[in-house]
């Protein structure tokens, strides 16, 4: 059976060839419905859009890909340099860590490395500007729609980053998340004797978030604290800005009811938990004296900011040198079981908790 021509998708949902191309190339220039209609004939019939149909077909574009959503925070280079960090890779965020582990893996494999990194145009815009042009890609979670990654996957060897395994036939790569921020948790209260604990986490929808809270949880009932329902704050992007503003939320909400205030607020990233250092200083509260602060990835900005965060550091280098691995055992073997891996953290215990 030939795989399905953009010369199907017009015929399917009726309109031209020309249509269907600037779906995927200019979506804002297709009406809302007409761009429904060929998305979801494309979908139907299993197209994949392809700058080089031969390449796709014979697997030999030499390039894997990554799509990931823009996580930029123009808070990030100015916070390194207020720490008098004059190293370059102490502004690399987590999509960068991933982008350097994949291009080193990538690179002793003899594949180039594609990134998509804008939503721009849409989730639809995005895979269009890499499934057809590379033999296998890495998505990280809820960046692509499952309905599209489902039809890709039919072509090409997709690995999935972070998140549930939605689609059980895709190999599938996680790191400890529940259990680093469970750790992370007992250290507070069992080390330091905390008790009065504050939770920060980010989009409802969005499972890294998601599973940490739960570790969160597990390690309160564990010592007989109250169990939270629901995170104390939870935040739209996860940035040094949120992070601020999270931090002066909790102050203002203790000062303005008279109860007293958390003697550890607990970040579900290292940027937000930057961005609360920030903060706490400018209102006069020392960490940890006052209040003690902790992230979670273990980004290098993390070592350097004043004091140094205590937070779990997970592999996020070996998370993209994972994917290639697996991307190119999958285009060397498409026919084997499908692998799930969860990586290991760790509890870096610094100054912004009382260690160190």
């Amino acid at each position: 059976m030939s795989a399905p021509t953009v010369y199907d998708v017009a015929e399917r949902s009726g309109v031209s060839i020309a249509t269907v191309s600037r779906v995927y190339r200019n979506p804002d220039s297709v009406r809302a419905q007409t761009r429904t209609r060929v998305l979801a004939a494309a979908r139907e019939l299993g197209y994949v859009p392809s700058g080089s149909a031969r390449g796709l077909a014979s697997r030999t574009t030499g390039v894997l890909g990554l799509c990931f959503p823009d996580y930029a925070d123009p808070d990030a280079e100015s916070a390194a340099a207020l720490n008098d960090a004059d190293d370059d890779q102490a502004v690399m965020l987590y999509s960068d860590q991933i982008i350097r582990g994949m291009e080193r893996a990538a690179r002793r494999h003899g594949y180039a490395l594609l990134i998509a990194a804008s939503l721009d145009g849409g989730p639809e815009s995005l895979v269009a500007k890499v499934a057809g042009r590379v033999d296998g890609f890495a998505v990280l979670a809820r960046t692509v729609p499952t309905e599209d990654l489902e039809v890709i996957s039919r072509r090409l060897p997709v690995v999935m980053l972070a998140g549930p395994r939605e689609i059980d036939h895709l190999d599938h790569i996680v790191v400890a998340n529940a259990d680093g921020q469970r750790a992370l948790t007992r250290h507070l209260v069992e080390d330091h004797g905390l008790r009065r604990l504050a939770f920060v986490g980010g989009e409802d929808d969005s499972p890294d978030a998601l599973a940490r809270f739960h570790g969160f949880q597990q390690a309160c009932r564990e010592a007989g604290l109250p169990v939270p329902s629901r995170p104390d704050l939870s935040t739209g992007t996860l940035t040094q800005a949120e992070g601020a503003r999270a931090a002066n939320v909790l102050l203002d909400r203790s000062e303005g009811t008279g109860v007293e205030r958390p003697q550890a607020m607990l970040f579900v990233n290292d940027q937000m938990a930057v961005g609360a250092l920030q903060a706490l200083e400018q209102r006069g509260v020392r960490v940890p004296e006052d209040i003690a602060v902790t992230g979670f990835d273990g980004i290098p900005l993390s070592r350097i900011v004043r004091p140094p965060l205590t937070t779990v550091r997970q592999p996020i280098r070996q998370l993209g040198e994972q994917a290639v691995e697996l991307l190119v055992q999958r285009l060397a073997d498409p026919g084997r079981a499908p692998v799930s891996l969860e990586l290991p953290v760790s509890v870096t215990r610094r100054a912004s908790c009382g260690c160190g």
